[in-house]
């Protein structure tokens, strides 16, 4: 990927990064096939807890003896609110009878800890560790280094970046606006961090010191060349990977991505914001603000799940970027061999 960062596990034969997408999506098999192909794979390991993430790791490790990452997100999570319960109730109410479900979902387990989900990464030194929705503490970065685990960050703004760096990652992944899955942000509004891609890598690299991770609406390699000649070390690519046979995409929601003309950034699924296809459930919370991150996440889950298992596109959640529909269904070697044919990097 490059060579002018603290560590060489930032080293890959070619620049192209399997983006981390937590919640089934992404898979060790996955992970395991684009490492081989010469690439990074990730592993998004934020649901996780911490004896998940070393089981997950350790068959990652048994699939491929290249490098890969694992990511988490740095959880602030807010309190239950009553009065946002009371809010989406019915919504999520008509769609729970519609899906034939309980008039409440059933309680959820809790969610992990940072703290000890980090602890599970340092016991497993991947070569690379990365994070989004916030930035750890310096101590914390400084005991990644310390096992020789190089730290990537999320930003959406240069503000996002300039604090990531000051923190001491080795690299910053600027996710452009045309991302699908959850919004980094951290600092500010979302709506003023939504920033195509184009733009926001030579915003960053031209005020940081560190290599630069395109990320948001990279699907094949003339997007690759354009980002690598806009000032970025290496692309991200997280939905150009989910129709590979190796990602566990839902067959409904791999049929949906080729026609996925509309995306939009919504909260309804999880109370923070992400980009995924429109659908009837996000245009219901296109008026009505959802609860806050987790709670909503949690007060959705059953529904979210009974959807996926009834192939209830219009109630799904599917995250998307906008490139979705030049999205190729290739096994994830074959991808990545193609992307850096396109791409022109054998020459």
């Amino acid at each position: 990927m490059t060579r002018d960062v603290r560590t060489s596990a930032l080293v890959t034969r070619w620049p192209i990064i399997q983006a981390p997408m937590a919640g089934g999506v992404d898979t060790p098999e996955l992970a395991a096939a684009v490492s081989n192909a010469g690439g990074l794979g990730s592993l998004g390991c934020a649901y996780m807890t911490a004896s998940e993430i070393e089981a997950a790791a350790a068959k990652l490790r048994t699939l491929t003896g290249g490098l890969f990452a694992l990511n988490l997100f740095v959880r602030a999570d807010a309190p239950d609110d009553p009065a946002a319960a009371a809010r989406v109730s019915p919504i999520l109410s008509a769609f729970r009878r519609e899906l034939g479900l309980a008039e409440a979902p059933p309680p959820g387990r809790a969610a992990p800890s940072f703290e000890a989900q980090l602890e599970a990464v340092l016991r497993i030194r991947p070569a690379v560790f990365s994070f989004t929705f916030g930035a750890p503490t310096r101590e914390q970065v400084l005991a990644l280094h310390a096992r020789s685990i190089a730290v990537i960050g999320t930003a959406t703004t240069v503000e996002e970046a300039e604090l990531l760096v000051a923190l001491g990652v080795d690299a910053v992944c600027a996710q452009g606006a045309e991302a699908g899955g959850h919004r980094g942000t951290f600092i500010g509004d979302f709506a003023d961090a939504l920033i195509g891609t184009i733009t926001l890598v030579p915003q960053i690299a031209a005020r940081v010191r560190v290599p630069v991770i395109a990320a948001g609406g990279i699907m094949d390699g003339r997007a690759i060349r354009a980002m690598l000649g806009n000032g970025a070390a290496a692309v991200q690519l997280g939905t150009a990977f989910m129709a590979c046979p190796e990602a566990a995409t839902s067959a409904t929601h791999r049929a949906a991505l080729a026609t996925a003309y509309r995306t939009v950034v919504t909260r309804a699924f999880s109370g923070r914001c992400a980009r995924g296809i429109r659908n009837r459930f996000s245009d219901a919370f296109a008026a009505v603000e959802a609860a806050p991150f987790p709670q909503q996440q949690s007060a959705t889950r059953d529904l979210r799940a009974a959807a996926a298992a009834q192939g209830r596109a219009d109630l799904m959640q599917m995250w998307a970027g906008q490139g979705a529909p030049m999205i190729r269904a290739l096994p994830a070697a074959a991808l990545v061999e193609l992307l850096v044919r396109e791409a022109g990097l054998e020459s």
